[in-house]
């Protein structure tokens, strides 16, 4: 039997570190052996009790959130989850991701008491996960500059596609500002994040990028040089409106997916459009989202790289795809943008 999960609870409210711990609680393979009510006592209490992972809030006295994951990822880094309450959170939680969190989950508030087993749920998916992750892959994001584009007399890609989930805001923020501004194909991407942040999380991609950055629209047009995100709580779905020029579509549908926006979904839309002149991309994330889309994707004749098992934060997307025989090519995030490149 695998020991229980140690987890230390960080927030400054008496009511969420109340409910987070009665949530853990209610699971034997976690134990919460400490609380905390701000960045300061949770760097003494991690430093004593040595957690496996940390929830951890964003808006605290003394240390907030974004100042405790600097300044433990500086003295010994630990898988650390930041609990948001709203978008209005979005900017420390931009720089908590880019500080070396491994990943957003819904807070519970008193309001949202009949949403208490759906955040339950996620919270303890997420943690588990988080108690995966490499402590050697736990740091703030570095940007490279952006690679060589050759000149391609025959291209054979029309779209890269991309899916991530879990430690997908760092590895996108170390992906995209590879690419240079004359990238010759449209990029569109799904990231699973809570609703509410992607606008956000795309405009902070943007300022760091030479490609243009966009959380999809409805109707938006896809063009080389651009990467749309897909926005969260919709599928993003690729729409031939006539030759020459394809849309993003949000919808709904399909109703049956563990996540919304999902890789699956995206994915088969692209391989629908473009057919064997798709790349498709999945990288870090917990699931196995995107292992559907891919099998489309190469039925259509079509190309799958991978994120290797080395460089992930979690090798679960990408294992899925590797597993079921439908990855060309396993690749570490430090060398993607350059395989990507090359298989245009």
């Amino acid at each position: 039997m695998n020991p229980a999960i140690r987890t230390v609870v960080v927030d400054d409210s008496a009511f969420v570190r109340k409910t987070v711990r009665a949530m853990l609680a209610e699971h034997p393979g976690i134990q919460v052996v400490g609380v905390a009510r701000d960045g300061e006592e949770a760097l003494e209490l991690v430093e004593q009790l040595r957690p496996d992972v940390v929830t951890c809030d964003l808006t605290m006295p003394r240390l907030d959130g974004v100042g405790f994951v600097r300044r433990q990822m500086e003295r010994r880094p630990v898988p650390i989850l930041i609990l948001t309450a709203s978008p209005d959170d979005g900017e420390p939680a931009m720089d908590a991701l880019s500080a070396g969190a491994v990943d957003l989950v819904r807070k519970p508030t008193a309001l949202a008491t009949d949403e208490l087993l759906v955040i339950r749920d996620q919270l303890v998916d997420k943690l588990r996960a988080a108690a995966r992750v490499p402590v050697s892959q736990l740091r703030p994001t570095s940007f490279a500059r952006p690679v060589a584009l050759p000149v391609v007399a025959n291209r054979k890609v029309d779209i890269v596609v991309i899916g991530v989930s879990t430690g997908g805001p760092q590895a996108l923020r170390r992906l995209i500002p590879e690419f240079p501004a004359n990238f010759p194909v449209p990029i569109a991407m799904v990231l699973h994040m809570p609703v509410g942040y992607t606008a956000l999380f795309a405009e902070k991609l943007n300022e760091i990028s030479a490609l243009s950055v966009l959380e999809a629209k409805d109707g938006e047009v896809l063009r080389p040089g651009v990467a749309l995100l897909a926005s969260a709580g919709r599928h993003l779905v690729l729409q031939r409106e006539r030759p020459g020029r394809v849309v993003g579509r949000l919808a709904l549908q399909p109703l049956d997916k563990n996540h919304r926006p999902s890789v699956d979904v995206l994915f088969q839309s692209a391989a629908e459009i473009y057919g064997n002149r798709v790349l498709g991309v999945v990288m870090t994330g917990m699931g196995d989202d995107g292992r559907q889309g891919a099998a489309w994707i190469k039925a259509q004749g079509g190309t799958i790289l991978t994120e290797d098992e080395k460089s992930c934060i979690i090798y679960g997307m990408p294992r899925s795809v590797v597993e079921s025989g439908l990855s060309d090519r396993s690749v570490p995030l430090s060398e993607l943008a350059t395989s990507i490149i090359q298989s245009l």
